[in-house]
């Protein structure tokens, strides 16, 4: 087994001295006065669909855009959306994305659309099965943000949009009365 002399300890001593501090990670108040949410949406989305016997399940969706207002070129940045419905405690799903990596957002610039989608659906027959479904309600996301180690930063509460962005397929087989009386 080989031992450390000392020049060596004092080289990895003035190593970590000049490297650690590159590591640091940004504070919460650093990391939230950092970035702006903009261009958000939101909607209702498929999760699953199946025909016969019919089922469906739509989630709750929120897209956004990060605009860094800070002068340091933001990356590693990593988003958690909980949702949940604004009255209760629980939250009925999430989504954890590591959004911004080795492209970092520069100064006064716009990143790429983030889109998180719930894990929790609202089953129904059909879209008009939601129409009178008691379990789809209004729905709110609970942004987060995180950065390098630094503990998640809500952001905000966004609600989510009563807009279901799916269509149902046109039956198979079944003909057209227009087609019919041609």
């Amino acid at each position: 087994m080989r031992r450390k002399t000392l020049p060596g300890v004092l080289i990895a001593a003035v190593l970590a001295s000049l490297l650690l501090p590159a590591c640091k990670g940004i504070s919460p108040e650093e990391l939230k006065a950092s970035v702006e949410i903009v261009e958000v949406s939101s909607k209702w989305v498929e999760k699953t669909y199946e025909p016969w016997p019919p089922k469906l399940t739509l989630v709750p969706q929120i897209s956004f855009r990060v605009k860094n207002v800070s002068d340091k070129p933001l990356n590693y940045l990593n988003f958690n959306g909980i949702f949940k419905f604004p009255d209760d405690q629980e939250n009925l799903g999430d989504n954890f994305l590591a959004a911004i990596r080795k492209e970092p957002i520069l100064p006064g610039e716009t990143g790429p659309v983030i889109t998180l989608k719930s894990n929790f659906g609202v089953e129904g027959k059909s879209l008009a099965s939601f129409k009178d479904n008691p379990q789809w309600k209004p729905m709110i996301c609970r942004l987060f943000i995180q950065s390098k180690g630094s503990p998640h930063v809500l952001l905000g509460e966004y609600e989510i949009s009563r807009e279901i962005d799916f269509k149902e397929p046109e039956p198979v087989g079944v003909e057209k009365k227009s087609e019919e009386k041609n």
